[in-house]
C-alpha cells in the first residue's frame, strides 16, 4: 500500500514539529504515519539547503531530543504541559 502524500497544511505542521527540539520523530510518526526518513526527505525538499544543514546538525547532536532514546528519561510526553490538546491531528480551538 502506497503512502498518501501529505497536504500543504500537513507539510507545514510536519516542518514545524520537526523544527521543535522537544518533539520526537515518534510524535510525527504517531500523527502523520511518516518515518524519520520521510520527515528528512520533506525537510530536504522544503527547506533551503543551508536551513536543512542546520536542522540536520541540530538533530544529530547528542543532546538532541528528536530521538526518543537520546531524550532525558524524565520527559514522558510529546508536548508541553501548557500546550492545548491535540487529537487526531486537529488542534483544539482556543476558548
Amino acid at each position: 500500500m502506497k503512502k498518501q502524500a501529505p497536504s500543504i497544511l500537513d507539510k507545514h505542521r510536519i516542518i514545524e514539529m520537526a523544527w521543535e527540539d522537544r518533539t520526537p520523530f515518534e510524535a510525527i510518526k504517531y500523527q502523520f504515519n511518516l518515518s524519520e526518513s520521510d520527515v528528512i526527505q520533506i525537510m530536504r525538499l522544503q527547506l533551503k539547503p543551508s536551513s536543512f544543514k542546520l536542522w540536520r546538525k541540530r538533530v544529530n547532536q547528542l543532546i538532541s531530543s528528536k530521538h526518543r532514546f537520546k531524550r532525558n528519561t524524565c520527559i514522558q510526553r510529546f508536548k508541553c504541559s501548557r500546550q492545548k490538546s491535540i487529537s487526531v491531528n486537529k488542534i483544539s480551538k482556543r476558548a
